[in-house]
């Protein structure tokens, strides 16, 4: 028997950076994100051999390890083991398992499309699969955030997690005592259809850690640097307008909200762009785009903009002669997904 599963990356919209702690605990953050068809893959195969393996294949990374009821992290695929430590001591009652394990992801971990965290609720999503475990849509995203920012101590914030585990285009409340609303909209068909034709993904083929600009925006906010809070309030409101906007299919709006909550990011943390990054954006602009923005929590990765979709070929162009990619992509309805191969 194998237990597959899948689960969504998404693009952050509006409001990235609001969804980390002590922020959204003291101040409330509102996120907007979109799933995309590209996934986080996890395939299990119970074995009887009393063996643990690993194989991430896209990263290259193999370990193993005799069946054993907790796995010591020491830096080779630790998320892979902080999952199988909590499955194991939450929920089979510490009994050992014996398994290989295969992942991979659309998406380099850095990109900005929280490919780690989407990696974290297919995992979960295969476990919960394989031994039957009674998991809702906010248990399994729960639980994947308190996994990887507090068993394995990552530093980031929730809203990948949300995203991967209930796919579409939401808008994501994130309050104190870790306390989540999901709020799917309900996109009118031609205005998804409208979005997706309006905007263009660029990879810029440089991976970010995100964790140190995380925590340079932890520091701010718990240091009272008022610059960087009155910027993340300002990404606040604007992701409440640009939810508005998507829902009134208002994209000219929607694209100015786009550009300014750019520059509010960047106030926010020194090191959310670079010279390279400026440079692909102002290449964008003079080709045609409305604005810009760097995916997730900035530094590198994926880059979108919005453009009038007539002068789209011209821009994917202009963007084809730098040194990154334009990616095809479409929007996705479904989050993760499991199933069984008898």
């Amino acid at each position: 028997m194998l237990i597959r599963s899948k689960a969504p990356l998404r693009l952050g919209l509006a409001g990235g950076g609001t969804d980390v702690s002590p922020y959204c605990d003291e101040f409330g953050g509102y996120v907007l994100n979109a799933t995309i068809d590209m996934y986080a893959y996890c395939t299990i195969e119970p074995t009887s051999d009393n063996k643990i393996s690993f194989y991430a294949t896209d990263r290259e990374e193999y370990t193993e390890y005799d069946s054993t009821y907790f796995l010591e992290f020491d830096g080779v695929l630790d998320l892979h083991k902080g999952i199988y430590n909590r499955i194991i001591k939450q929920y089979h009652q510490s009994v050992p398992l014996s398994f290989r394990m295969t992942t991979y992801s659309d998406a380099p971990a850095g990109s900005g499309l929280g490919s780690s965290s989407t990696m974290v609720v297919a995992i979960l999503h295969a476990f919960a699969e394989w031994l039957n475990l009674p998991l809702g849509e906010y248990d399994v995203a729960q639980l994947a955030y308190q996994i990887e920012r507090q068993d394995v101590g990552l530093s980031g914030g929730k809203q990948d997690q949300y995203a991967a585990t209930f796919g579409g285009i939401n808008f994501i409340e994130f309050y104190n005592d870790d306390r989540v609303i999901v709020n799917p909209l309900r996109v009118k068909s031609w205005i998804v259809n409208e979005l997706e034709n309006s905007l263009v993904l660029y990879y810029t083929g440089a991976s970010r850690e995100s964790a140190k600009i995380i925590d340079e925006q932890v520091k701010n906010t718990t240091g009272k640097n008022m610059k960087s809070i009155e910027a993340m309030h300002e990404l606040k409101i604007d992701a409440l307008v640009m939810k508005e906007m998507v829902l009134k299919g208002d994209l000219r709006t929607f694209a100015n909200y786009l550009g300014k909550s750019w520059e509010a990011k960047k106030r926010t943390a020194s090191t959310i762009t670079n010279q390279s990054i400026d440079r692909v954006y102002d290449i964008a602009i003079a080709s045609g785009a409305y604005a810009g923005k760097v995916s997730g929590a900035g530094g590198g990765g994926f880059m979108m903009f919005m453009v009038d979709p007539a002068k789209r070929i011209n821009l994917i162009k202009e963007l084809q002669r730098l040194d990154g990619v334009v990616m095809n992509f479409h929007f996705t309805k479904n989050g993760a997904e499991s199933w069984r191969i008898n």
